[in-house]
């Protein structure tokens, strides 16, 4: 996008001002919720107004549409261009900046995978054209390790331009996802962690102090809460489903101190998905005052998805986005929103574009106010509560 110069010079501006009102966050709680609302509004206002760094990047690359892991598979290739679409027909895609993934580096991957791990994945790799299963689940082909060591470099570089200030939030549409991926095993579609990539590369790079990483997919995040175990660092909020894959059992969940693990029955609908969060996970992220959040952004919890039973609308995932974006204002935007599950094309991409949506920093779409009206008169047309 091109400047004239006399908004060029407002955007170099726009920095300080943005840094006032977020400082603004972190006076006494003596000041009131209401007042905290307001100076939201007025910095989500400056974001749009100053344009290119105020807003969202969408960072992906084509080497994704590369791993193909059967024609039957959940993590289908069309999944991103089905985003994509559903951002275009909504009027947010030309309100994104966009950025190429690159691959990560072998030093970055070190610190999140055991170099046998890394071995055992070169090792896999099947002849082109080829098919190899890891597990009954986890199918890779030739460019399927390229694609997740590039799925990785995205959260690398998504880190980057949020704590650099050349981008507010960041999207990072990849496959294949990663939040089942173990230090030293594959597992549920994951080869490499993504999130814990990022965030190990946060903290070597920026020296970062307090992360929260929020797991909304519907699965256990498995992977990411073994390479994150007890580590100060980071604070874990996980969401999940308690019946479906990896069926994580209690004493799984149970003691780290780094984490907050919520499980979720299935029939688990809108309202009591909302009380939930709004309970037991707000005060804790807010109190918690994170440098940087990631999102491990799964949208299989919607209730036309192939995979769970939970039960929850697109519109719950804007309203937990914009909650979320609520409770972080001490880290002046960095928000990194990585792509996890969510396999029914049609829900998933329309509770992506919500959430991207949010990110960006636009208005409520027309079907979130309608959704959110249902819920306040008690007319949901979700059955469970």
């Amino acid at each position: 996008m091109s400047y004239s110069k006399g908004r060029l010079k407002n955007f170099q501006v726009f920095p300080y001002l943005l840094t006032i009102f977020s400082s603004l966050y972190d006076l006494s709680d003596t000041y009131c919720s209401m007042f905290k609302k307001i100076l939201w509004r007025i910095s989500t206002r400056l974001r749009r107004l100053f344009g290119k760094n105020a807003r969202t990047v969408w960072i992906s690359h084509p080497i994704f549409l590369q791993h193909q892991p059967g024609p039957n598979h959940p993590d289908r290739p069309e999944r991103i261009s089905a985003i994509q679409t559903a951002l275009k027909q909504e009027g947010i895609w030309r309100r994104l900046q966009t950025a190429e993934a690159p691959e990560i580096k072998d030093a970055q991957l070190a610190l999140v995978h055991s170099r046998n791990y890394l071995h055992e994945l070169e090792a896999a790799q099947p002849l082109p054209g080829k098919i190899h299963r890891i597990d009954d689940d986890t199918v890779i082909c030739h460019d399927s390790l390229q694609a997740a060591r590039f799925a990785a470099g995205a959260v690398v570089k998504a880190v980057d331009m949020v704590m650099n200030k050349k981008a507010w939030h960041a999207f990072c549409a990849i496959r294949p996802p990663g939040h089942h991926a173990h230090s030293n095993s594959a597992g549920g579609f994951c080869l490499i962690n993504n999130v814990a990539a990022g965030v190990m590369h946060a903290i070597a790079q920026y020296r970062l102090q307090r992360i929260a990483v929020i797991d909304f997919d519907a699965h256990f995040g498995d992977g990411t809460a073994e390479i994150l175990q007890d580590d100060p660092r980071v604070m874990f909020f996980n969401l999940f489903e308690t019946d479906i894959f990896p069926f994580p059992q209690a004493e799984q969940y149970a003691g780290n101190k780094n984490m907050l693990h919520t499980p979720l029955k299935p029939g688990t609908g809108s309202r009591i998905f909302r009380t939930t969060i709004r309970e037991q996970w707000l005060p804790k992220l807010t109190a918690f005052r994170p440098e940087l959040v990631l999102l491990s952004a799964g949208f299989d919890g919607h209730k036309q998805d192939e995979t769970g039973r939970l039960n929850l609308h697109e519109a719950d995932f804007a309203w937990l986005t914009h909650k979320i974006v609520q409770a972080t204002a001490s880290c002046q935007g960095r928000v990194v929103s990585v792509l996890e599950g969510g396999y029914t094309l049609e829900s998933m991409s329309k509770s992506a574009a919500a959430h991207i949506r949010v990110l960006a920093g636009l208005s409520k779409a027309d079907y979130v106010v309608a959704y959110q009206k249902h819920l306040k008169r008690g007319k949901s047309n979700n059955p469970t509560p």
